[in-house]
C-alpha cells in the first residue's frame, strides 16, 4: 500500500464512487485504494463534501481513500484533508513549487501524489522530465494522466496517452509511477507490461452506461492488473 516508508507496487485504484456500496464493491474486486475526486474546476462532482465524509469513514478499513483535487495553497490542501480526515492527496492542478514545499513542512504526514499530464502529441515530454526532477524532495509519487484539449480536463479523460513517455517517466521517477488514462480491464495488463508502473487507477474505463462503477468491469480490471504485475515482478 502506499506510506511514506516504503516503496508500493502493484497498487490498484478507482477514482470515482457514488456511495458506500459502490465503494465495498470496489473492496471486494481487490482494489486498494478509492480516489475521490473533490473540489474539481472542470468536472463535476459525483459527491457531495459530506458524502465523502460519510464514505470515508464507513469503508476506510477495507479501501484507503486518495483525495483528488485541483487545489493549489498549501494550506488549503492540508486543511481539507483535515476536514475529510485522509492521510493522502492526489493533486491534478498547476501548484507552484513554492507550495509544494510549504505543503511538506506544514503537513509532514500527508501522502502527495502528483500528477503529470500527458499532452495528447507528446509534446510536453521534457517539461514533465523537468518537473520530476523539481518536485521529486516534495512529493511521495506520481500519477500520469492524459490531457483532453476539446474540454482542458486532466483527467477522467477516457484518453490514452504515449504510453513511451509513461514509461520514461517510471524510469527517471526517484519515487512510485502510477499510470492513468483511459485504463480498461481490456489494455490495462497490456498497458502494465510495457509502462511497468507501480500502479494502475481507471475512472472511466469501468463505469457502465449509467456513470457507475460496473462491478464486472472492476473485477475483470482487478483481475487482468494483478495477473500482469505478478508477470513483470517475478
Amino acid at each position: 500500500m502506499l506510506n511514506k516508508h516504503s516503496r508500493f507496487h502493484s497498487l490498484i485504484q478507482i477514482a470515482g464512487v457514488h456511495d458506500v456500496q459502490e465503494t465495498h464493491m470496489l473492496a471486494d474486486c481487490g482494489v486498494h485504494c478509492v480516489g475521490l475526486p473533490l473540489r474539481l474546476p472542470v468536472n463535476k462532482e459525483d459527491i457531495t463534501e459530506d458524502e465523502a465524509r460519510a464514505i470515508i469513514q464507513t469503508t476506510r478499513a477495507d479501501i484507503l481513500p486518495v483525495c483528488i483535487t485541483y487545489l493549489a495553497q498549501a494550506k488549503d490542501i492540508a486543511q481539507f484533508c483535515k476536514e475529510l480526515d485522509v492521510t493522502h492527496v492526489q493533486l491534478h492542478g498547476h501548484i507552484d513549487l513554492k507550495e509544494l514545499q510549504k505543503l511538506a513542512t506544514i503537513a509532514p504526514n500527508l501522502y502527495v501524489i502528483k500528477s503529470l499530464v500527458v499532452k495528447a502529441d507528446g509534446s510536453n515530454k521534457e517539461a514533465l522530465l523537468q518537473a520530476v526532477a523539481e518536485t521529486a524532495p516534495y512529493v511521495d509519487a506520481y500519477i500520469t494522466d492524459t490531457h483532453n484539449p476539446k474540454t482542458g480536463a486532466d483527467g477522467a479523460t477516457g484518453l490514452t496517452h504515449d504510453w513511451n513517455i509513461s514509461a520514461l517517466l517510471v524510469q527517471q521517477s526517484p519515487h512510485p509511477v502510477i499510470l492513468a488514462g483511459g485504463l480498461t480491464a481490456e489494455n490495462v495488463a497490456d498497458a502494465i507490461r510495457f509502462v511497468k508502473p507501480a500502479g494502475v487507477d481507471a475512472h472511466t474505463g469501468v463505469e457502465d452506461s449509467t456513470g457507475r462503477k460496473s462491478q464486472a468491469l472492476v473485477c475483470k480490471f482487478a483481475e487482468e492488473s494483478a495477473k500482469a504485475f505478478a508477470e513483470i515482478t517475478v
